[in-house]
């Protein structure tokens, strides 16, 4: 093939322009570093990661450049409230990866990025320092250095600039090569000269967001309650006042949270009678979940329960108790609510113009009118956001922090990220806990549009593969980055089969959720080990949901002291507080879960992510199995937590106090559920301490 000067233009014709695809700035852009593979960064940095205050945030990615210049590099982060960045360094780890680490130290959104540029006057160094030891002259690369310092010079704040200076001075009375260069290549030059940089062509990556919540989003124990069955005769409702006795109680267990369901006016027209019957008898409550009547709506208390005033009352002895009081959240309405009439819009109707019931077929919920997020009007829409925005708003300015969001997943996942970012830019401090058992990717989708925990499938895994394989998920994948699963044991929609097998199954499950995250949950009545069930549905006979419920708190059989014994080890042992240090250990029997939760120890390895080791473990061993003994061998990872394989260390059972000296990594222990010993609890220290 013959090359002419017609070929060369037919195929300069053809060639793109590919000036055209870059913006006009990047044409001639000195900007030439890569800065890529950056973690943590979700979806390509369209999701906020989460941290806790207190955490350190350690950020790593590839940075490299064209050519052999020395290269310099910083972690970038602000709060949404500051405009100046504040900078902590990065250093090279290997293979071209670098990472840093900042502090945190405020509950509030932040953004954070890397900036990275050429390091010129190390460059420069190295050079000089090759070109010395191969005996070349020098004398032109020390006028490129003193230029390098007097650049330097002018951009550098005390005391850099006097000690830069000095050099200068001390440079232009040097009388040989030799000793010019010893006074530029000292390690305090270079030191000032790197704090003092030319960024003009510095290279920055994108922006990425990041959620530091406070501390109550990581560690915490829930307990859900119907105020309006704590009281203390058979078959008569309470108040929240009347509820207030229980509280002592409650929070002598342990727990740091008390959950309400909808405490709203609750709707007449079509109201369910008992386990959800079609038609209420005289007297019959209602669920709460049918939300609005002439009493009001969602930013109404109902008057049965003392209205807002008995409402303010409790959430003040919740807090005097050292708990919080957490609300639901439930946008969705009875026929009686205000906005039926008022924004008719915001709900779906049926071609005869009737509004539609909420179903999830077969089901059907007479009782409730789902808002319809999808409506033609756009002035709508937006109109009914900023109503749910408000509703938060208005019992936020009322001194609730926490809501339990009643399905999410059937509303629109932008929605929630708006209304999220909306309250926690005015009100950082609160916390939303997704309550969405449904598909994997829309429960993930909802974590990362900015839902402070999430339900889990806990409560449907049951054997030791199924908890590992989920709990591995969430807590050492991506997940960890955003996803904080809340694992509750029950609720008052699901009442597991497994907890057929009675009081034994209860306490398998307590220790599970209470061990293996550092936030947990629990319905009231599962202390007393409740679990009679509507026929064969996982659903509870006589459901709070639509009667007034009677208890005796200390019935025989309860599992209180165990509850309290295992909230005092999570509060005694900073290890059970964090989220994401769960480790599983080896052992024999495919019943028996072994885990360890433990505090980083050293340097966080930004390859590997994991510390030099790990300190002051708790070790979890478990019988999955109600129903039969096993005998297993416990093999802890010794080297993991600064132990040799050989050496003896004390075992310490933190709940009835033993001890016995131990060598090696073969423990063995019965684990029989039926004789009371469905699990153990232990630490492993080295025998000095």
């Amino acid at each position: 093939m013959t090359t002419t000067p017609a070929s060369i233009k037919r195929a300069a014709l053809l060639e793109p322009n590919r000036d055209a695809e870059l913006p006009p700035e990047a044409v001639g852009t000195r900007r030439s570093i890569v800065i890529e593979h950056v973690e943590p960064e979700l979806d390509g940095g369209r999701h906020p990661v989460k941290r806790i205050v207190g955490d350190q945030l350690v950020v790593s990615a590839d940075i490299f450049a064209d050519g052999h210049d020395l290269l310099q590099a910083a972690l970038l982060m602000r709060a949404d409230d500051q405009v100046e960045w504040r900078e902590s360094p990065m250093r090279l780890v290997e293979n071209d990866r670098w990472a840093g680490a900042a502090e945190l130290t405020r509950n509030r959104w932040h953004r954070y990025t890397i900036e990275a540029w050429r390091d010129g006057f190390g460059s420069w160094r190295e050079g000089l320092r090759k070109k010395v030891e191969a005996g070349i002259d020098v004398a032109a690369e020390l006028e490129e250095g003193r230029l390098l310092l007097e650049a330097g010079l002018g951009r550098a704040a005390e005391p850099d600039a006097t000690f830069i200076a000095e050099r200068l001075q001390r440079l232009g009375r040097a009388r040989s090569d030799g000793s010019r260069v010893e006074v530029v290549t000292g390690d305090e030059l270079l030191a000032a000269m790197r704090r003092n940089p030319d960024r003009r062509a510095a290279s920055r990556y994108a922006e990425l967001e990041l959620v530091v919540d406070r501390p109550q989003a990581r560690f915490a124990a829930w307990y859900e309650l119907f105020p309006r069955s704590q009281g203390r005769r058979r078959d008569e409702a309470t108040t929240f006042r009347g509820a207030e006795w229980r509280l002592p109680g409650i929070a002598a267990m342990g727990f740091s949270v008390v959950y309400v369901p909808p405490i709203h006016p609750i709707g007449i027209t079509n109201r369910k009678g008992r386990n959800s019957s079609l038609r209420a008898k005289p007297g019959d409550p209602g669920s709460p979940y049918a939300i609005g009547s002439a009493d009001g709506g969602h930013t109404e208390v109902a008057p049965e329960l003392g209205g807002l005033e008995g409402l303010l009352h409790f959430r003040e002895a919740v807090e005097r108790h050292g708990m919080e009081l957490a609300l639901d959240l439930a946008l969705q309405a009875s026929p009686d609510h205000p906005w039926v009439r008022q924004h008719a819009a915001w709900f779906r109707h049926a071609p005869d113009g009737s509004i539609k019931y909420a179903e999830n077929p077969p089901k059907r919920y007479e009782d409730i009118y789902p808002f319809d997020f999808h409506g033609d009007d756009p002035e709508e829409r937006r109109a009914q956001w900023h109503a749910w925005r408000d509703v938060v708003l208005t019992w936020v300015a009322r001194g609730v922090k926490t809501f339990r969001v009643d399905n999410p997943h059937t509303k629109p996942v932008p929605f929630w990220a708006w209304l999220i970012r909306e309250v926690q830019r005015q009100h950082p401090e609160v916390i939303f806990l997704s309550e969405a058992f449904t598909r994997p990717k829309m429960m993930r989708a909802l974590a990362k549009a900015g839902f402070t925990q999430s339900y889990t499938y806990f409560t449907w895994r049951e054997t030791r593969d199924e908890l590992r394989e989920y709990l591995i998920e969430m807590t050492q994948g991506e997940m960890r980055d955003y996803y904080r699963g809340n694992l509750f044991t029950n609720t008052p929609d699901i009442n597991p089969h497994h907890l057929d097998l009675g009081r034994v199954a209860f306490v398998i499950r307590f220790v599970l959720a209470a061990t293996l995250s550092s936030v947990y949950g629990m319905y009231s009545g599962f202390e007393l080990a409740e679990h009679a069930r509507l026929g064969e549905r996982e659903e509870y006979l006589d459901s709070e949901k639509f009667e007034i419920r009677f208890r005796d708190w200390d019935a025989p059989g309860n599992i209180k002291d165990l509850i309290t014994a295992v909230n005092r080890l999570r509060r005694e042992h900073p290890a059970l507080q964090l989220y994401d240090n769960l480790r599983f250990e080896e052992a024999t029997g495919d019943r028996t879960l072994f885990y360890r939760k433990a505090l980083p120890y050293g340097e966080v390895n930004p390859i590997t992510g994991q510390p030099e080791r790990w300190r002051e473990p708790v070790y979890v061993a478990v019988n999955v199995d109600p129903t039969a003994a096993q005998r297993a061998i416990l093999h802890p990872d010794l080297p993991a937590i600064g132990l040799d394989w050989r050496e003896p260390y004390r075992l310490i059972d933190l709940l009835t106090g033993g001890r016995r000296v131990e060598r090696g990594a073969d423990l063995v222990v019965d684990l029989d559920p039926l004789g009371g010993q469905a699990f153990r609890i232990f630490t492993i220290a080295p025998l000095e301490r």
